[in-house]
């Protein structure tokens, strides 16, 4: 598998695979966010999440990979402080405002910041009709943001503060897929990369979440939340692996702009499963979101 993902990076056909692993990442990630949000505790959920990833990672990395080189060691902690900050900026979000309102800034502010990285790191340049789509991606998500905050009604300082941490969360994710692209770039085998990845990246919050729940008066169940990590812990390896992958295959740019259309499915979980409103407006914009993405892929 790793030989032909190497063998077609760069050709037409690896530029379709790219595109649907973009998109299924991008689904997962819609999943993986209501997840996070969803009835615990943001910080235990997180910690159950990785702690499932470092079970599930850790034969496959130790035993049946081989061990990183060197560079990629070195990047590989590199991408334990990146993502653990932004695991930190999710998880502090979550507290304070509605899922609906934090995950749409993040995923916004997101791919307009790794196109204008992407072009410097990987002299990846989109063409005006591209931009045009961005444009439609990012502005259609930020007007979903700003309709579903219209509707806020929680204490207006904790909104602003869990504002704060998305648009930081948004800067951060930029920062993540940049990272991880030319990380994963480096390593000859991309499978070895992920694996190893996995388990580094989700060694930090376990403690983290342990650390928590031992302070709380009132802890909840430890059952459901283990069970929502283990799906959690599956879900994050399509929805991360899958984009990695897909940055790997063809443009960083264009698979991180496919990705957030997590935002169109993350209004449909919001509404269906967390019981928050869509209405007409929201559907407009969340098809605008979705043109933008098309634009994207057939402006390049």
């Amino acid at each position: 598998m790793s030989d032909w993902i190497v063998s077609i990076a760069g050709t037409p056909e690896g530029a379709r695979v790219a595109t649907l692993l973009a998109l299924m990442s991008a689904i997962a990630h819609a999943i993986f966010g209501a997840l996070q949000k969803g009835r615990h505790d943001p910080w235990l959920t997180r910690g159950a999440i990785d702690g499932w990833l470092v079970v599930i990672s850790a034969p496959v990395a130790l035993f049946l990979v081989p061990w990183p080189s060197g560079q990629v060691a070195v990047l590989l902690v590199g991408a334990l402080v990146i993502h653990f900050g932004y695991k930190v900026t999710m998880a502090l979000a979550y507290e304070r405002a509605a899922y609906t309102v934090v995950y749409p800034v993040v995923r916004g502010t997101g791919p307009l910041v790794t196109v204008l990285a992407a072009s410097v790191i990987f002299q990846e340049h989109f063409t005006a009709v591209q931009w045009l789509g961005v444009a439609c991606l990012s502005g259609g998500i930020l007007l979903l943001a700003l309709r579903n905050l219209s509707e806020e009604t929680i204490d207006l300082r904790a909104l602003k503060i869990g504002l704060a941490w998305a648009l930081t969360g948004g800067v951060l994710v930029a920062v993540y897929t940049t990272y991880d692209a030319f990380a994963i770039r480096q390593s000859a085998n991309p499978f070895t990369f992920l694996a190893w990845f996995f388990f580094v990246t989700a060694l930090d919050f376990p403690v983290l979440a342990a650390w928590r729940y031992r302070r709380m008066i009132n802890p909840p169940t430890l059952g459901p939340l283990m069970w929502r990590g283990v799906i959690g812990a599956v879900i994050a390896w399509f929805s991360f692996g899958g984009v990695m992958l897909a940055t790997r295959l063809d443009k960083v740019g264009e698979a991180a702009v496919l990705r957030e259309t997590s935002t169109v499915f993350a209004a449909l979980i919001g509404w269906l499963f967390l019981k928050e409103k869509v209405g007409p407006r929201r559907t407009v914009l969340m098809a605008l979101v979705a043109l933008g993405a098309v634009i994207v892929e057939m402006g390049g």
